[in-house]
């Protein structure tokens, strides 16, 4: 049995671009959670409270519930539940998860891989993560789900990851951008090299973003993360939004980004195409979370 391609193929809600991540954060915490105890159970009503700040973190901006996954897992052959009662899950209703002692953990059949083969964890881990979130949030999400996977060899996913990055993106990106961070202008380098600069998707390339200059924002590091957090986005005429859900109180805070709320784009350069109104309401309506802040006084 191919497990990359088990995993690479996760039923999920898909219109549209709709990001649908609740199966694949599941799926890695119970990896994190097998690596530190390989024979453990999650019983829901433990690791509810768990889930659901995955889910307010790393999913979009509406609100779901972590039962969806815990119950719906089970139709994609690596996940098992059983309650009190004994096997099978009693549906995806969270009074029943609670009150049935359901508990999960991944597939036997799954768990026997794992143990044959250890470096699995980590080809699975890095799939998981490129094929559902960018790679700015890959670290911060492993240690999020506990797991500390090995460096899986990219020549090992090639069967399942079928599109290939283009190496090419960032030097456009950049360049169309003049090598100036499009929020804050920051234009560092050393020598002749850019330094902390970044070439940011806006519709991120694990759901069909393509790596097109109209697809891309040269942005610093902080300002790429919290883009991809959902803290900024783009709005109508292509002026930042700054969500209201972003608390900092520091004056670094405020000049980093809540002043940014309201300011037009720095760039691109004349000649050069801007965000597409396509992927700029993709990263709208699927990553940017919560309201935002109204433009600050100039």
């Amino acid at each position: 049995m191919d497990w990359l391609e088990r995993a690479a193929e996760l039923r999920q809600w898909t219109r549209n671009g709709t990001r649908a991540p609740h199966k694949p954060l599941l799926l890695l915490y119970a990896l994190g959670r097998f690596q530190r105890d390989a024979d453990g159970e999650l019983r829901y009503s433990t690791v509810e409270g768990d889930l659901k700040r995955l889910l307010d973190e790393y999913g979009p901006p509406h609100r779901t519930t972590p039962a969806y996954p815990f119950h719906h897992l089970v139709s994609d052959g690596v996940w098992e539940v059983r309650t009190d009662r004994g096997p099978g899950s009693p549906g995806s209703g969270v009074r029943e998860l609670r009150a049935l002692g359901a508990a999960g953990r991944l597939a036997p059949e799954l768990r026997a891989a794992l143990r044959r083969e250890p470096s699995l964890l980590g080809r699975m881990t890095q799939l998981l993560l490129d094929l559902h979130f960018p790679p700015s949030l890959h670290a911060e999400l492993c240690e999020s789900v506990g797991l500390e996977p090995e460096p899986a060899e990219p020549g090992r996913l090639r069967v399942v990851v079928r599109r290939r990055r283009d190496p090419g993106m960032r030097e456009r990106v950049l360049t169309a951008y003049e090598y100036r961070c499009a929020f804050c202008g920051y234009d560092g380098r050393i020598g002749a090299l850019p330094v902390g600069l970044e070439a940011a998707h806006v519709r991120w390339w694990a759901f069909g973003g393509p790596d097109d200059v109209d697809n891309g924002l040269c942005l610093c590091s902080l300002h790429h993360k919290l883009f991809d957090k959902g803290v900024l986005g783009i709005g109508d005429h292509h002026r930042i939004l700054v969500s209201q859900r972003f608390v900092g109180h520091s004056p670094a805070a405020r000049e980093h980004v809540t002043a940014l709320a309201g300011r037009p784009l720095i760039g691109p350069q004349p000649g050069t195409r801007p965000v597409a109104d396509a992927h700029r309401s993709w990263h709208t309506g699927q990553v940017f979370h919560g309201s935002p802040r109204p433009a600050t006084a100039s």
